[in-house]
């Protein structure tokens, strides 16, 4: 199974800087995601009515649940961030699900949930400075007293390898299972395995991902 899943392809040596690199299932099925939500988005925004109806009445749904999610966790002060949650959302729900197609999620190999708890943990340092100034950020690090410094820094840092490891350990254990599940019996296997691997975890784990995110950044930039 691995931790980084399967390479697919090779890029030519002969293109520049990436020249020779190896491209993983778990890209490609992101970049196929990616793909997926630009041309959804296009083609179901394009003719938006001012009286919804059909699939525009599912989308508003979608926005204005992100929107409340984020007011509701982050405050009103912070709506800006809807737009990423919402993105991060999306990602995370297609990738969780998407073993229900037969297909590796991306969210199964370490490389993405670390990359996706790396963007956090720059949101949250970034957005703290910002907010507070560097001199009270770096002064809360010391809080309540000096000697605190360490364990306070290793508290930071650990929030991301948290982040990547329960998603992905939360991923690939339902991967790993079905796969299992499967050598046992390729011809018939339960659906109730499937929609609590593929479908209950991972929404459960999608929506653990964003809110823990927008807990984060907001107690960073509320310090």
């Amino acid at each position: 199974m691995g931790f980084t899943g399967h390479y697919v392809f090779s890029i030519p040596e002969s293109i520049p800087i990436i020249g020779g690199a190896q491209v993983s299932n778990s890209v490609t099925t992101t970049w196929i995601i990616m793909a997926f939500l630009v041309i959804f988005s296009i083609i179901t925004t394009r003719n938006f009515q001012k009286i919804p109806s059909g699939m525009q009445n599912f989308i508003e749904m979608v926005v204005d649940g992100i929107n409340g999610l984020t007011k509701t966790t982050m405050g009103p002060d912070k709506m800006k961030f809807a737009s990423y949650m919402g993105t991060l959302t999306l990602y995370l729900a297609i990738a969780n699900l998407i073993g229900l197609l037969g297909v590796r999620p991306p969210t199964a190999d370490l490389n993405t949930t670390f990359a996706l708890s790396i963007m956090t943990f720059i949101m949250i340092q970034g957005f703290g400075i910002r907010s507070n100034g560097l001199w009270k950020y770096l002064k809360g690090m010391a809080e309540p007293f000096i000697f605190m410094l360490p364990l306070n820094v290793i508290g930071e840092l650990a929030n991301p390898v948290s982040l990547a490891f329960r998603l992905f350990g939360n991923i690939l254990g339902g991967v790993i299972i079905m796969y299992l599940l499967y050598q046992v019996a390729p011809i018939l296997v339960p659906v109730v395995p499937h929609m609590y691997f593929d479908l209950f975890s991972g929404i459960i784990q999608t929506f653990i991902f964003v809110m823990l995110t927008m807990v984060f950044i907001s107690m960073a930039m509320d310090d």
